[in-house]
């Protein structure tokens, strides 16, 4: 009886560390379980946030271009006012210099009208005109006189 006692006692005491390691393997197995689920969320946390500081930068980035374009949209503009506004004072200052010069030559022009009627007439002396005075014609070889 003896023997069958310690028999039965080797027995339980078989299924005892049987369950026990049974429960330690169901332990692991849960531990391990939820480390591989914590290091999934923290993977894809990770991920998220890369991907968060990827489309922040890229933001930044087109922020920073948006408003390099409008400064050198803006710097563009001032550059055609300014061209225009040169061409205008080009165009008139020709306009004030032609203006200038048509008085000038319309002074210069009623200036010689001016003289050119004060001036004295020259005096004919051509042919048949000696001192003013018709004294006849010349043809070939006659003279005539009248």
């Amino acid at each position: 009886m003896n023997i069958q006692l310690e028999k039965l006692k080797q027995k339980q005491e078989c299924e005892r560390r049987k369950r026990i390691a049974e429960e330690k393997h169901k332990e692991w197995v849960q531990k391990k379980r939820e480390e591989e689920r914590r290091e999934r969320e923290r993977k894809l946390s990770k991920e998220m946030a890369e991907k968060a500081t990827k489309e922040l930068e890229k933001m930044q980035l087109q922020e920073k271009a948006e408003v390099k374009y409008k400064e050198w949209l803006k710097k563009k503009r001032a550059e055609e006012a300014e061209k225009k506004k040169k061409e205008k004072e080009k165009e008139k200052e020709r306009e004030a210099e032609l203006l200038e010069k048509k008085a000038r030559s319309e002074k210069i022009f009623k200036e010689w009208l001016h003289n050119a009627r004060n001036k004295p007439r020259p005096v004919l002396n051509g042919y048949g005109f000696p001192r003013g005075k018709s004294t006849g014609l010349y043809f070939c070889d006659t003279y005539v006189v009248t």
